[in-house]
This record gives structure tokens, C-alpha cells and sequence, in this order.
């Protein structure tokens, strides 16, 4: 029971980071950090782009698709798509994290649930997801992303090493016997 309520805490605490630095970035460029628009629209905001280094900048942008903009282009029925898929995905891994995850998963897991439902909480409020983090090699630009992509990022990276490390643990044990 106690790993289930810091899990969800350290869930919780994820989505919250991701919302307040977006909320902070929206204030910054509207003046309010509780921008809504009309059901499943893009709240039209004004364009940002700031240099900060020569490899990043600040930049606001609206995704409507997923992982580097792929299904951009479904039309209107976009965000619907969207937030009914990522509403499954999210499903399944949350499931997976509280009736299956073996104890070096659960970690990446909460990263990457913690940062699935940061940007389906965008996906609700605006029909597109808030990416604003700009990294790039003179004119090569690497596709916008946002807190939430990075704890996604970071889980789906840190959950792989730790498979790759426990099979490996698994078939050194298979070996010595």
C-alpha cells in the first residue's frame, strides 16, 4: 500500500511540474497561466521564440500530434484520436504499474505515466499538447518537446537499460549453475 500512494504521489508531483512550467510560460505570454479555449480548439497564443545558448532556445508551440508531431494531420477529429489513445495508453500502464511491474520497473514507469498524463492534462484543456524547449545544431532543430517528454524520455531510456541489465543479471546466474 505504501508504494502505491508514493507512487501515485511521485505521479502527481510530475504532472504538476509539467503543468506549473507551462503554466508559468503561458503567463509569461498571455498574462494568465488558465488559458482555455472552446472545446477540443487551440487557443490561439501569440508567437514566443527566445535565444538562450547557442544549442537552445525557448519557443511555444501547439502539438496536436504525438511524439515528434507524427499524426499532425488527422483533421478535426485530432484531439478526440488523440486523447482516446493516449486515455488507453495511460490505461494500460498504470495497470501494468500497480498489478505487474516487477521492482526495476516500477521507477521508469512512473516516469513515463507521470509524464503521459502531464500532456494528456494539455490534450484535455487545449485539444494539443505545450512544447516549448528548443534544442538545436545551427539550422538542424531537433522537434519541440516539453517536461513531460523528458520524464517520458527519461522512463522509456531508464526502463531499457534496467531490462537489458536484469536479463543479462538472469542469464549470468543461468550460466554459473
Amino acid at each position: 500500500m505504501k508504494k502505491t500512494v508514493m507512487a501515485i504521489g511521485a505521479i502527481f508531483g510530475i504532472v504538476l511540474l509539467d503543468q506549473i512550467v507551462k503554466g508559468v510560460l503561458l503567463f509569461l505570454i498571455t498574462g494568465s497561466a488558465f488559458v482555455f479555449g472552446p472545446a477540443w480548439t487551440v487557443v490561439p497564443v501569440p508567437y514566443l521564440m527566445r535565444h538562450v545558448t547557442n544549442f537552445f532556445n525557448i519557443v511555444f508551440t501547439w502539438n496536436p500530434g504525438t511524439a515528434f508531431s507524427m499524426f499532425r494531420g488527422l483533421g478535426d477529429s485530432a484531439p478526440i484520436i488523440m486523447i482516446l489513445l493516449t486515455g488507453i495508453v495511460i490505461a494500460w500502464l498504470a495497470y501494468y504499474l500497480f498489478a505487474r511491474a516487477r521492482s526495476y520497473e516500477r521507477a521508469p514507469m512512473i516516469c513515463i505515466l507521470g509524464g503521459a498524463l502531464g500532456n494528456l492534462v494539455d490534450r484535455i484543456r487545449f485539444g494539443a499538447v505545450i512544447d516549448f524547449l528548443d534544442l538545436h545544431i545551427g539550422a538542424l532543430h531537433w522537434p519541440s518537446f516539453n517536461v513531460a517528454d523528458i520524464f517520458i524520455t527519461i522512463g522509456v531510456l531508464w526502463y531499457v537499460l534496467n531490462w537489458y541489465l536484469a536479463r543479462r543479471n538472469c542469464l549470468k546466474n543461468i550460466k554459473e549453475k
